[in-house]
């Protein structure tokens, strides 16, 4: 039976599984973090760029604290450094914004959103007239010093990475005074992050899965495109457990390693999505969730390239999908 928490490379122990707030909107995302609070949930997943970090803040305050129901150092908080925030005179302004929105003074983990840089300002997304995003000629190495300095002044105890593949994780560590604790990337059945996996493994990278039920409700699915939770295989293996097919999901990234933070805001879901660890599968059923992989991304949209979509922009280099992993 797997361990609930993964002891990162820092020493602190991280819940295997968290709960997602992206694509939560405020109105529901206080009641959504509630109920996970209620439900067990001690990994809370956040960002700056979700724009309900004060609506989950409002939740922490009713359950976590000085004579709450949850001491602070039972929860494992994370946020994330938006685009436009990459100068590193912007960093720890924007983490004392996390900071300020969610009513804490520390948080757990701080990732680098993406490797790519924005430019600076308060747009959360800038465009040029084209539809193309407007950059700023920021190195993710400058930004990554900037960010260990938080953890310096104990504003976050550890840093990581998000959506980073094996050679940009190569160039943080070749600068690293405080090494990237976690990578969180999307993966899931149909993109099972194997070999990259297996590099954040030779480096004591644990890897969280974001969207790790194939984001079903994204709305640049394509209307005719079968979810994920709908596959036969998954189905199968769900009917002979009795079990979810988003809990068999769920089970096959933690059974092999694999931290999950799945988003819902259904009471319902977000109960089940925790209740794994009193079941395995077999390494039959183990297989036949592996032979799904496909290298198929589900939850990043193409990029609109003077009105055509494409899944890459050469015009940044930093764009992480350029490698095999």
């Amino acid at each position: 039976m797997s361990s609930t928490s993964v002891t990162l490379s820092s020493g602190m122990n991280m819940p295997m599984v968290g709960l997602g707030t992206w694509k939560t909107t405020p109105e529901q995302v206080r009641e959504a973090v509630l109920c996970a609070l209620d439900a067990g949930y001690r990994h809370i997943d956040c960002a700056a760029m979700y724009g309900n970090e004060k609506d989950v803040g409002d939740a922490l305050k009713e359950r976590v604290g000085p004579g709450k129901p949850i001491p602070r150092e039972e929860l494992f908080m994370t946020s994330k450094l938006w685009n436009t925030k990459h100068h590193p005179d912007d960093v720890e302004p924007a983490c004392r914004k996390t900071l300020e929105d969610l009513g804490l003074a520390h948080l757990d983990l701080y990732l680098m959103h993406w490797p790519m840089a924005f430019e600076r300002g308060n747009l959360e997304m800038p465009k040029n007239d084209d539809g193309t995003m407007r950059y700023a000629d920021i190195h993710y190495k400058d930004t990554w010093r900037a960010m260990e300095n938080l953890v310096t002044k104990g504003l976050v105890k550890a840093i990581g990475l998000s959506n980073f593949n094996a050679r940009q994780i190569d160039d943080i560590l070749s600068v690293a005074k405080y090494k990237p604790v976690v990578n969180q990337v999307e993966c899931h059945p149909y993109l099972a992050q194997k070999e990259l996996m297996a590099h954040c493994s030779r480096n004591r990278i644990q890897l969280i899965a974001y969207s790790p039920l194939g984001a079903p409700s994204r709305p640049w699915a394509c209307p005719d495109e079968r979810s994920l939770l709908d596959d036969p295989q998954i189905l199968n293996v769900a009917e002979k457990l009795k079990k979810t097919p988003a809990q068999v999901i769920l089970r096959w990234q933690v059974q092999r390693g694999v931290a999950c933070i799945p988003k819902s805001a259904k009471p319902s879901r977000i109960k089940e999505n925790i209740q794994v660890f009193d079941f395995t599968l077999s390494d039959e059923d183990m297989k036949k969730m592996e032979t799904l992989t496909c290298n198929k991304r589900l939850t990043v949209p193409p990029i609109k390239v003077n009105g055509q979509s494409v899944w890459r922009d050469a015009k940044n280099p930093f764009f992480p999908f350029h490698d095999a992993y």
